[in-house]
C-alpha cells in the first residue's frame, strides 16, 4: 500500500491555465457545452484553499478533460492537482493534505484489479510526486464521508454495490449469464434508467490510520485504510436511495456512528415513499462486526420521504428532514431534530410546526426590492440542512420564489425565534461551516455558471472569491438581461412568478419573438440558477424573449400553490399559462406573441401535448415536447407509480379515477392538433416510456401537421452527453426557428446521423 503502488492514470500539469479564460463570442450551444464545468467548491478547514472539479468537453477531440484544481482564496490562483477522467471525490484531510478516488478502467499492476477504486493520498502542492495509495476499495466506490476521530485517525464511509451475500460488487468480476432474460415477480422492475437486479447500494466504513513503519517522502507516517465493513450487511435495506442519492442520505460522526436514510422494507418503493432514519452506533470506525442499524422514532403522521441526516458537531444531536404524505414526493420537508440519538426519537423543530411558529414575528430580508418581508407562517419546503460550528443554529437551503435561498433559525427545538433570510439574488448549491461565523458558499444564477463565496456573520458581509464565468461576461451574458414579471393566476389571489431573459443585443425599441418554456416536475420551477440543460439564456441569445413561468403546481411559493396542481393537470396550471399569455401580450410591449414558440420537458412535454389540443396551441407558431406524456394510461408503465396514483387520484381500478386520469389525458383531444410540433423522446427514459414520444409524433403524421421525432438510444429522461445535447441544441433551434423568421443555427445537414438518409438524398 506504499508509494511503489502508484496510480499512473494520474496527469499532472502545473502550467495549464484555466479554461474559463476563454471567451465565448456568442453564447451558442456548443459554447455553453464546451465551456468548463466547475463543481462546488470544498474549502480546507481554515478557508484559505478551495477544491473542487473542473470538467471540459473539447468537440474538436470528441474527448472530455478532468481536473482536479485548487483555489488560493489569498492570491485568486487556480492550479491543476490532477487530471484524469477517472479521478473523483476530492476532499481535504487538513490544511494541507487531501485524498481523492481513482477508478480502475484498465489493467493495472501491484495487485489492483479492473473496477476497483484506490484512495490516493498526498500533499496538495505536487500531489502528483508525492502522493501515495492508502488503500484499495474492491469495486466501485463514491460518495466518501471522512472525519478526524480524537487520536488523529480518520472515520470513513461510502457507497458501493452488495452481492446478495452482502459482500461488496465489483461488475467486471461477474459472471456472465448465458441468457439475457429477465424475470420478475412483483413490482419495481427498472427504474429511471436501469432494471433492478439482486444487487443493492450500501453504505460501507472503515478507519484510515498512520502505519509508522511506512512514512511519506517527507517523514511523516502513511494513512493506511482498514477493514471495510458493510454497514447494511444482514438487513435489507437500500441506501442511499436510488437513483438520485448520496451524501445526502447518510452522515457519520467519528465517535457516535452513522444516521442514513432508506426506503420502508416492508413497502413496495414503486407505491410508497415512505422513508425511516437509522442509527447504526459506532465509538470506533474500526469496529466490527457492524452494529444493527435502530430505526428512529419518528413523530406521528410523519409517514412521507427522509433526506438530509445530519449530525450535530457535538454527535449526540441530529436533524433532518422529512414528509409527511406516504406517496407524494412534492410534500412539504419539515425540520425534524433529534435531541439525543441514544433515545432514538426524533420531534417537529418549531420553524416547520404551524401553531409554534405563528406565535414568533418571522423576519424575511432582504427582500428582492431591498425592503423586508414578514410572513405570518414560514411555509417553505428545505432541501438541505446544515449545522452551525457552534450546534446552535440550523442553516436551511430553501427554495423561494424562484431562487435558492439560505436561512438560518435556532436550533433549540421548543424556544420560537426569528427566521432569518441570509441571502437573496443567485441560488446557493452548496454551504460549509468554516467557523462561528463564517460560511463558505457555492452558487450559480441565470448568467453566471459558478459563483464561490464566503459569508461572515452576524455582519452578513459577502465576499466573492471567484465567478466561474465572471459574472456571465465569459458567455456575453449580464445579469442586466435578467427580470422578473408577476400576473394573476387562474386561482382567485393567486398572483404567477416568471422569470424573464432578453438577448444581450436587446433593443427596447424592437419586437422580439417569444420562446415560453414550461418546466417539469410538475411540482418544481424555474429559478435563477445555471443549467446545461433547458438554460433560458441559450434561447435569448437566439433572438427570443424568454419567459418561463411557474404556474400552479410549481414549488417555492408555499404547499398550497405546489399541491393545488392534485387532480388538476391540464386545469389550473393551464389557465395560469393563458394568463401569463394574454398578460405578456398586454404588457410586454417589446414581445411579439404572434411569433411564439411553446417548449416543455416531463410535465411539461405533457402541458405542451395538452396545449396543443385545445386554444392556446393555436396562438404559437411551433411546438417542442421532449419525453412527455401523450396518454395517461401510458404512465402505468411508469416505475414510480405513487406518482401518478397520487397526483391523479389512485389507481384507474375505478370509475372515479379513471373519470380524473381520461379526463386530463392529451390523447383524447388529438382532434384539435394542428401546430407544427417537434417531439424528442430517448429510448433509455423509463419514467415516461419512449412509446409516448412515438405515439404523439404518430397522431401528428396521422393528422398531416408538420412534425419531426428525435431519439437518443442511450440517453434517459435528459440528455446529457455533450455530442447528443448539441444536436438537441441544434434541432429544438432549427425548429423554433424557421417559424417565427429567425435564422437557422445551423444547415439541417449537419444534423443527419443516418446514413440511410444520406445516400437517399444523394440518389
Amino acid at each position: 500500500m506504499g508509494a511503489s503502488t502508484e496510480l499512473t492514470h494520474l496527469q499532472y500539469s502545473i502550467s495549464v491555465p484555466s479554461a474559463m479564460a476563454i471567451k465565448a463570442n456568442k453564447f451558442t450551444p456548443k459554447a455553453l457545452l464546451s465551456a468548463p464545468r466547475r463543481s462546488i467548491g470544498i474549502p480546507n478547514p481554515e478557508g484559505s484553499q478551495l477544491l473542487y472539479i473542473n470538467n471540459v468537453y473539447n468537440f474538436e477531440d470528441h474527448e472530455r478533460v478532468q481536473e482536479i484544481r485548487v483555489f488560493d482564496v489569498r492570491t485568486s490562483e487556480s492550479k491543476v492537482v490532477a487530471r484524469h477522467t477517472e479521478l473523483s471525490d476530492p476532499q481535504w484531510l487538513d490544511n494541507e493534505t487531501i485524498f481523492m478516488l481513482e477508478h480502475i478502467t484498465t489493467d493495472k499492476a501491484n495487485g489492483i484489479q479492473l473496477g476497483e477504486t484506490g484512495i490516493l493520498v498526498g500533499p496538495v502542492e505536487n500531489f502528483f510526486e508525492n502522493h501515495y495509495v492508502a488503500g484499495i476499495v474492491p469495486g466501485p466506490a463514491s460518495s466518501f464521508k471522512i472525519k478526524q476521530a480524537p487520536d488523529g485517525s480518520y472515520a470513513v464511509a461510502f457507497v458501493a454495490k452488495a452481492n446478495p451475500n452482502d459482500e461488496l460488487t465489483n461488475p467486471e468480476t461477474l459472471p456472465h449469464p448465458h441468457s439475457s432474460a429477465r424475470i420478475y415477480d412483483r413490482l419495481w422492475v427498472r427504474h429511471w434508467d436501469a432494471w433492478r437486479t439482486p444487487r443493492r447500494s450500501c453504505i460501507w466504513y472503515s478507519s484510515l490510520r498512520r502505519d509508522p513503519s511506512d512514512l511519506t517522502t517527507a517523514g511523516t507516517p502513511k494513512l493506511v485504510l482498514g477493514r471495510i465493513v458493510n454497514a447494511l450487511a444482514g438487513t435489507v435495506l437500500e441506501s442511499p436511495i436510488q437513483p438520485f442519492g448520496g451524501v445526502d442520505h447518510f452522515d457519520i460522526h467519528p465517535t457516535s456512528g452513522i444516521l442514513f436514510v432508506a426506503k420502508d422494507p416492508v413497502m413496495n418503493q414503486a407505491l410508497h415513499t415512505k422513508c425511516n432514519v437509522y442509527f447504526s452506533p459506532l465509538s470506533s470506525f474500526a469496529e466490527s462486526p457492524q452494529p444493527e442499524p435502530v430505526a428512529l422514532t419518528l413523530p406521528h403522521g410523519v409517514e412521507g420521504s427522509v433526506t438530509s441526516p445530519v449530525w450535530a458537531p457535538c454527535g449526540t444531536k441530529a436533524a433532518f428532514l422529512a414528509m409527511r404524505q406516504d406517496g407524494y414526493e412534492a410534500d412539504r420537508n419539515r425540520v425534524l431534530v433529534v435531541p439525543d440519538v441514544r433515545e432514538t426519537r426524533a420531534v417537529v423543530h418549531w420553524v416547520s410546526d404551524e401553531e409554534k411558529s405563528k406565535k414568533v414575528e418571522l423576519v424575511d430580508e432582504p427582500n428582492v426590492d431591498g425592503g423586508r418581508r414578514r410572513r405570518q407562517f414560514w411555509d417553505r419546503s428545505p432541501s438541505t440542512v446544515v449545522w452551525s460550528a457552534d450546534g446552535g443554529t440550523l442553516f436551511l437551503s430553501v427554495e423561494d420564489e424562484g431562487r435558492i435561498r439560505l436561512f438560518a433559525v435556532g436550533a433549540e427545538v421548543d424556544k420560537p425565534g426569528e427566521v432569518k433570510a441570509l441571502t437573496d439574488g443567485s441560488s446557493i448549491l452548496d454551504v460549509r461551516v468554516i467557523s462561528s461565523t463564517t460560511l463558505f458558499l457555492s452558487r450559480s444564477s441565470l448568467t453566471d455558471s459558478s459563483i464561490f463565496q464566503f459569508l461572515e456573520l452576524p455582519e452578513h458581509i459577502f465576499t466573492t472569491v471567484s465567478s466561474g464565468s465572471r459574472n456571465g461576461s465569459t458567455f456575453g451574458l449580464s445579469p442586466k438581461q435578467v427580470s422578473e414579471i408577476w400576473f394573476p393566476g387562474a386561482e382567485k389571489d393567486t398572483l404567477i412568478h416568471a422569470w424573464v431573459i432578453r438577448p444581450s443585443t436587446y433593443n427596447s425599441q424592437e419586437k422580439y419573438p417569444l420562446a415560453y418554456l414550461i418546466h417539469g416536475g410538475p411540482q418544481g420551477a424555474w429559478t435563477n440558477a445555471w443549467s446545461t440543460r433547458w438554460n433560458p439564456a441559450i434561447f435569448a441569445e437566439q433572438g427570443y424573449i424568454t419567459i418561463c413561468p411557474n404556474p400552479t403546481g410549481s414549488t417555492g411559493y408555499g404547499q398550497h400553490l405546489t399541491d393545488a396542481i392534485t387532480h388538476q393537470w391540464g386545469g389550473l396550471p393551464y389557465d395560469d399559462l393563458v394568463a401569463g399569455f394574454d398578460y405578456i401580450g398586454e404588457h410586454m410591449l417589446d414581445v411579439d406573441t404572434d411569433r411564439a414558440v411553446g417548449l416543455g420537458a416531463s410535465y411539461g412535454g405533457y402541458m405542451v401535448n395538452w396545449i396543443q389540443g385545445h386554444p392556446l396551441g393555436r396562438r404559437f407558431r411551433a411546438l417542442v415536447c421532449h419525453d412527455g406524456v401523450f396518454s395517461m394510461a401510458g404512465q402505468l408503465a411508469s416505475e414510480e407509480l405513487y406518482f401518478p396514483f397520487h397526483d391523479l387520484g389512485g389507481f384507474p381500478g375505478s370509475r372515479e379515477a379513471r373519470r380524473n386520469w381520461s379526463r386530463w389525458d392529451p390523447s383524447q383531444f388529438v382532434e384539435h392538433w394542428a401546430t407544427p410540433q417537434l417531439v424528442v423522446h430517448s429510448e433509455l427514459d423509463y419514467r415516461l416510456t419512449v412509446s409516448e414520444g412515438l405515439a404523439a409524433f404518430n397522431a401528428l403524421q396521422v393528422r398531416g401537421v408538420e412534425s419531426r421525432f428525435v431519439t437518443f438510444p442511450d440517453e434517459n429522461h435528459w440528455v446529457l452527453k455533450p455530442e447528443n445535447s448539441l444536436v438537441w441544441h441544434h434541432v429544438v433551434l432549427n425548429w423554433i426557428n424557421r417559424y417565427v423568421g429567425l435564422p437557422p443555427l445551423c444547415e439541417d445537414e449537419e444534423l443527419f446521423t443516418f446514413e440511410e438518409e444520406k445516400k437517399e438524398e444523394a440518389s
